[in-house]
């Protein structure tokens, strides 16, 4: 690991004023699980760590039956697991946190570093860069080992999947973030936060270099059934090969909205109008719930080697269709 210059703020203030104007000057530090394995393995090397846990005004949970529910960046998934009325009330966000199976992550992993961790790609973390390109600028990953790799979005320059365990379900419950920065704060959607990175030097969220997240705020959702569903290689630690996040609102037996939003398969959490056109003014059976996961994927594109990823992400919005729906009231 390089040398680098070591803040501990304690002010959401001090923290944003010590930030660089540019990325990679300047690295912000939450739970660290994520951004001391890619210092270690000197993918990304900042001059100077800000360290932000000393930040009380970046904790708490609290939630009001007319605010909803807000969640300070700090938080960590342990956190959301032990909340009862997180539960109760976003089953959908309880279930996607609970896919986080390692006690170590859940203890020290935040709300606001899940949504601002980096890609899994392994030419990424290799050194390759952002978007994977040999020495003469061509993509590695379309003609390379792309087993894990994008079948949305993936028509360039990138490949990689949201590695984000949490944005499905947020976006699904239409969750904003609060982001604070040395111009002040601002709100934007969860949906709109991440992006398609065009250059190596950008990032994958709409977040300034000078900017944290500071809260994010959900809606509330009564009346609103929710489930996540995630497809996995093994139990043990790891990423979803490709994941769910469903909210419905009943009108009697019948959808009046859905929003249904697929992780991990593509560079973006990725919405589904298609599924959610598909499930409104129907009553959820095993046939439309099948056919609202067909539409999901109806526009999918494999890559050489991750054609199997189409019908994982099939089954997972199925099942998270099918358990929203019949898994209660929440």
């Amino acid at each position: 690991m390089r040398a680098f210059e070591y803040a501990s703020p304690t002010t959401l203030k001090q923290a944003v004023g010590l930030l660089s104007t540019s990325w990679g000057d300047t690295e912000v530090l939450a739970g660290g699980t994520d951004l001391l394995v890619l210092m270690k393995d000197d993918v990304v090397a900042p001059k100077r760590l800000i360290n932000i846990k000393d930040i009380k005004e970046l904790r708490g949970i609290t939630l009001g039956p007319k605010t909803g529910l807000r969640i300070g960046a700090l938080v960590t998934i342990q956190e959301l697991l032990d909340n009862p009325a997180i539960h109760r009330q976003y089953p959908a966000l309880a279930e996607a946190a609970a896919g986080i199976s390692s006690p170590q992550i859940r203890a020290m992993g935040t709300v606001g570093g899940d949504l601002c961790q980096r890609p899994r790609c392994w030419y990424y973390r290799a050194g390759f860069g952002l978007l994977a390109k040999d020495e003469k600028g061509e993509p590695l990953v379309p003609t390379g080992d792309n087993r894990y790799h994008a079948i949305f979005g993936n028509g360039g320059p990138a490949y990689f999947v949201n590695p984000s365990s949490l944005a499905p379900a947020l976006i699904a419950y239409g969750a904003k973030l609060q982001i604070q920065g040395s111009g002040g704060s601002r709100e934007t959607p969860a949906e709109k936060f991440f992006l398609t990175p065009q250059s190596d030097g950008a990032r994958e969220y709409d977040l300034k270099s000078n900017e944290v997240i500071a809260e994010i705020m959900i809606p509330p959702a009564t009346g609103v059934h929710g489930a996540t569903y995630e497809v996995r290689q093994k139990e043990a630690l790891d990423w979803p090969l490709a994941a769910a996040s469903v909210t419905l609102k009943m009108a009697g037996d019948k959808v009046q909205s859905a929003r249904v939003v697929l992780g991990h398969v593509a560079p973006v959490p990725w919405p589904s109008p298609e599924a959610e056109q598909a499930l409104a003014g129907k009553a959820v059976t095993e046939e439309t719930a099948a056919a609202a996961a067909g539409a999901a994927v109806e526009k999918a594109k494999a890559l050489s080697h991750n054609g199997y990823k189409i019908q994982l992400a099939r089954v997972a919005v199925k099942r998270a269709i099918m358990h929203a729906a019949h898994g209660g009231e929440k």
